[in-house]
């Protein structure tokens, strides 16, 4: 089957399949769950979007590069940026966070809200919690120890294996 006998929206999916963050372009905004829904609107095809957090820098770049690879084919769109639900580290793919690990950043750990049923619902720890074990994505080793919050990105936190001393981001969880 070409791609000329698929409808539009289906010509847009197969399109931004692969499309890459413009910030980790060794994965694709399908694979991190930014890329939301393809679909044909009344005034034409739309492509959603959610941001990893409301102030994602790359969204901008983000939307440039979708209307760039649908022209490719002729195709025009408006990009939607849809902020609710809000976008969770568990949209993110299996092979997604096999990528970052092989990128040198560390994936994220499933979210509480995973773990108790709720869905982007915000919990605290409780006093005394042990912090989970972020393993270095080089070595492999759990000795390792959070030097900053922020990383190279604000939804990263800086890193530092204690192993073999290199440092690291770790995707933090949403």
């Amino acid at each position: 089957m070409t791609t000329h006998t698929l409808s539009p929206a289906e010509r847009a999916w197969a399109l931004l399949e692969h499309l890459s963050d413009p910030e980790i372009p060794v994965v694709s905004l399908r694979e991190l769950g930014i890329l939301r829904d393809v679909r044909e609107g009344a005034s034409g095809l739309e492509v959603v979007i959610t941001p990893t957090y409301s102030g994602c820098p790359a969204m901008g770049q983000i939307e440039d590069d979708v209307k760039a690879a649908l022209a490719t084919e002729g195709l025009q769109a408006t990009v939607v940026t849809q902020l609710a639900p809000a976008w969770t580290t568990d949209w993110m793919t299996e092979a997604a966070r096999e990528k970052l690990r092989a990128y040198g950043i560390a994936p994220p750990h499933a979210c509480a809200s995973e773990k108790s049923g709720a869905s982007n619902v915000v919990q605290f720890a409780a006093r005394g919690a042990k912090a989970q074990v972020v393993n270095c994505p080089q070595c492999g080793s759990a000795n390792t120890t959070e030097t900053s919050h922020f990383g190279s990105t604000a939804c990263k936190a800086l890193y530092r294996c204690l192993a073999c001393m290199e440092p690291f981001d770790y995707f933090k969880p949403y």
